[in-house]
């Protein structure tokens, strides 16, 4: 008997938990740079993103309802040893610089709402805040409050796409008519093949199916649906980020900084109330980012550590507890030096050329894992899963061979 929508609604969860995580300050750059550049004209390419990102979280959860362990502890127990080594120093470096990225865009955005203290200051605020609710609350509350916090963010920034919308026919054409324009526009594809719907977040939402109680081949329909529910979402918000910065002719700023300017030219289009919306949005994007990575990487650390140690997982609570306390603090805390110092070019260097290695690593180990079928039975992948995953790692590939010569160039 099909469940009523209020019931539907009330069960969704781990899905809308990994496109909050997954949209931080990093899409609304890389969506807003490409509607100022290119105005609606890639929308398409939106699209596929959020298309691919479908087929390897799908492909994740599929191994983790097969054999009832994540990617993570099948990198470390299924895979030679360096994989799970390599894997720890990518993560750690990772977990540093998104930390730092994070405070800074929760700073900038709390310092357009309220001028009176400066962007670290906000930025660590923000970090501290998050900490302490993740570290109080179980994740049926953690739940709930990204809930409200997507159903705010959406709200703005939809909204604003609606005010600030250029013509509808461009916005069709966009999103079904593929071109790719000169002067940059298969460089800027790249970056949204690369910049929207997160990338080690990804992985953290077989932590939120095992909160949720989700095992077993049986809630594998589920399980898409809930999928196929996040990625909608991502794409829709990319899309209407992209249709703000192409509706309000924008000028380029660096960094999280072009979400004001486009908020100022907002102002232009739908009055101070137009602005504040969008600052109010932009701010609800990068805290749910924030909340959505403080509470989900941490796990992705004990779970490495505990196979490692070939300690199963859950049977040693405290241990486990102590783990994570741990990672959020790293998370946190260290990583707000860099918001007064900045990000020496070398670092940023470094992070760029190690992070774009992580979606062909994930798309390569799953093309892997998923056809063992002594491992995953009946849910291996068939040839549609097989295609689907290899034009992943190709686009993936592509677009890391792009950022790593990018960043070599800077």
């Amino acid at each position: 008997m099909p469940l009523p929508w209020r019931e539907r609604v009330r069960q969704l969860g781990p899905g809308l938990v990994l496109a909050a995580a997954g949209i931080g300050a990093g899409d609304v750059v890389v969506a807003s740079v490409t509607g100022i550049r290119f105005g609606t004209t890639l929308l398409w390419a939106v699209v596929c993103t959020a298309a691919l990102k479908f087929v390897l979280t799908e492909a994740l959860a599929r191994w983790q309802l097969a054999t009832g362990e994540t990617v993570v502890r099948a990198w470390a127990t299924r895979l030679p040893r360096w994989v799970a080594a390599g894997f720890a120093v990518y993560l750690v470096f990772w977990t540093f610089m998104v930390g730092a990225s994070l405070s800074s865009a929760c700073g900038l955005a709390g310092a357009s709402l309220f001028p009176g203290l400066p962007v670290p200051v906000w930025g660590a605020i923000h970090a501290a805040v998050a900490a302490l609710l993740v570290a109080a609350n179980r994740y049926a509350v953690f739940q709930k409050m990204m809930k409200a916090l997507i159903a705010l963010m959406a709200l703005c920034v939809l909204g604003c796409a609606v005010l600030a919308a250029p013509a509808w026919g461009d916005v069709l054409r966009g999103l079904f008519v593929p071109q790719v324009p000169a002067n940059g526009g298969g460089a800027q594809v790249l970056a949204l093949l690369g910049g929207i719907g997160g990338s080690l977040t990804v992985i953290c939402y077989g932590y939120w199916m095992r909160a949720a109680g989700w095992r077993g081949a049986e809630k594998l329909a589920e399980v898409r649906g809930d999928v196929r529910l996040a990625y909608v979402f991502t794409g829709l918000f990319g899309i209407s980020l992209v249709v703000i910065a192409a509706g309000v002719h924008a000028a380029a700023a660096s960094g999280p900084r072009i979400a004001l300017e486009i908020a100022d030219r907002l102002a232009g289009v739908g009055g101070p109330a137009a602005r504040w919306i969008f600052l109010v949005g932009f701010w609800g994007t990068v805290f749910t980012a924030m909340l959505g990575v403080w509470q989900g990487v941490p796990q992705v650390f004990v779970d490495l550590i505990t196979a490692w140690r070939g300690v199963p997982m859950g049977s040693a609570p405290a241990a486990e507890r102590r783990i994570s306390l741990a990672a959020l603090g790293f998370l946190a805390f260290p990583p707000l030096v860099l918001l007064w110092f900045k990000q020496p070019v070398a670092v940023v260097v470094a992070f760029s050329i190690v992070g774009a290695f992580f979606m062909p690593f994930l798309s390569v180990t799953l093309l892997y894992l998923n056809n063992r079928r002594a491992w995953v039975g009946a849910l291996a992948n068939g040839w549609r899963g097989n295609v689907a995953l290899a034009l992943c790692l190709a686009v993936f590939a592509v677009v890391c061979g792009s950022e790593v010569a990018a960043a070599w160039a800077r």
